[in-house]
């Protein structure tokens, strides 16, 4: 499900970010673009620590787009794809493994904001809070979370950060491509590249 164009993307906003800040993905789903960014850390050599966060609790709608010809009951796809992360990350991850905070964003942030300190899926323990470096916006993709993603990493993203949003395209009828009107603008950010997916930089 990751567009190829969003590799590239990827690869240009880690490479570039601060070397202090954390980097952050929302939205990880079975760890195919969770591995493709640890794959990133190592090859551009990075040091900031990675999260991701992820509540595998889908809607009804997302939820029957892959499970509708099989008729697998919700709490077995659930487990299914959680299970699916995991192995990926543990398989894949290296040690640039994330921090994968069973999550939604929104807690997450409020988390984040408070600086506590927490346990991740795999049993360790690790300090939230601080500045952002890099975020990959891939969560819900309706227009009022994406814009809530959004505040939320802008208020610890750093200048010269990176924000990618997936499904942000402009032919796309998502939420996220509806929310480019706004980033477009904010006087806050520049367009980097349009792969179709949007990539910003912070300049102030």
């Amino acid at each position: 499900m990751l567009h190829e164009g969003n590799n590239y993307l990827l690869d240009y906003g880690i490479k570039n970010a601060p070397n202090h800040g954390a980097i952050l993905e929302i939205g990880s789903f079975c760890g195919q673009s969770t591995s493709i960014i640890c794959y990133l850390i190592r090859k551009n050599k990075k040091t900031n620590t990675f999260f991701s966060c992820d509540k595998w609790d889908f809607e009804e709608k997302e939820y029957s787009n892959y499970s509708y010809l099989l008729d697998i009951p919700y709490d077995n796809y659930r487990k299914f794809v959680k299970d699916s992360f995991i192995r990926n990350l543990n398989f894949l991850g290296g040690l640039q493994q994330p921090y994968a905070i069973e999550l939604f964003s929104d807690e997450f942030f409020e988390l984040w904001n408070k600086q506590i300190k927490t346990t991740d899926i795999f049993s360790r323990e690790c300090q939230l809070g601080g500045s952002i470096s890099f975020a990959f916006i891939d969560g819900n993709h309706t227009y009022e979370f994406v814009k809530r993603d959004f505040e939320n990493i802008n208020r610890n993203l750093l200048q010269n950060g990176f924000i990618l949003f997936d499904d942000s395209a402009d032919h796309w009828n998502f939420g996220s491509s509806t929310f480019m009107k706004e980033m477009k603008n904010n006087k806050d950010y520049i367009i980097v590249f349009k792969n179709p997916n949007y990539l910003f930089k912070k300049i102030v």
